[in-house]
This record gives structure tokens, C-alpha cells and sequence, in this order.
């Protein structure tokens, strides 16, 4: 009787777990549980996460070639608002990584 009362408790819990993970509500999450501002692409930071999104930095990419594709998206912003919003997104938890090859900062997708 004690491995049946085993059985349905496991499978009780199999099952909000799978309703957790498979949930709609979800859908935002990426697999290590970062955010993904999916709408919300306004202001330098937004410019950002719209080429992330777009899977630009997979490979690396120096400061004049993001601004120059974000200035080809309409996001005209001065070269410290968009040094701030790399910086952001490239800290520990962030989408994007920097590396620095001789004096130049280059940035690329976490992986």
C-alpha cells in the first residue's frame, strides 16, 4: 500500500511540475530563467535587446558596427547612451558578452 501512496504522490507532483513548466505564463523565460523584454524595444537599452533579438551579436561586433546598425533601425542615440546600455546588458546575468582583443571592447552573445 505504502509504494502506491509513492506512486500517486509522484506522479501528483510530475504533474505541477509539468503544468509549471509547459504553462503559458512562461513563455517569456529563457532556459536559465532570464527575462526576454519581447515588446519593449524603446530607448538605447531597447535598440540593444531589438539586435539581440535579432541575433546580430553572433558574432562579435565592435562599438562602431552596433551603432551603425542601430542607426539603420532609427535608433539615433549618442555614443555614451549606447556605451551605457552595452554595459548593462553585458553585465554577469546579461544576453551579451565583452571581450577586450587588443584595446577595443568587442561584444557577442552569451552563449
Amino acid at each position: 500500500m505504502k509504494n502506491q501512496e509513492d506512486y500517486n504522490s509522484i506522479i501528483k507532483r510530475l504533474d505541477r511540475l509539468e503544468k509549471y513548466v509547459f504553462s503559458s505564463s512562461n513563455e517569456g523565460k529563457l532556459r536559465e530563467g532570464k527575462k526576454v523584454h519581447r515588446s519593449n524595444f524603446s530607448g538605447p537599452t531597447g535598440g540593444l535587446r531589438f539586435l539581440v533579438s535579432r541575433r546580430f551579436f553572433k558574432t562579435k561586433k565592435n562599438f562602431s558596427d552596433i551603432r551603425t546598425e542601430l542607426e539603420q533601425h532609427g535608433y539615433h542615440y549618442s555614443p555614451q547612451a549606447v556605451d551605457a546600455g552595452l554595459r548593462r546588458l553585458s553585465k554577469l546575468r546579461g544576453p551579451l558578452v565583452a571581450v577586450r582583443q587588443g584595446r577595443k571592447k568587442m561584444y557577442g552573445e552569451r552563449k
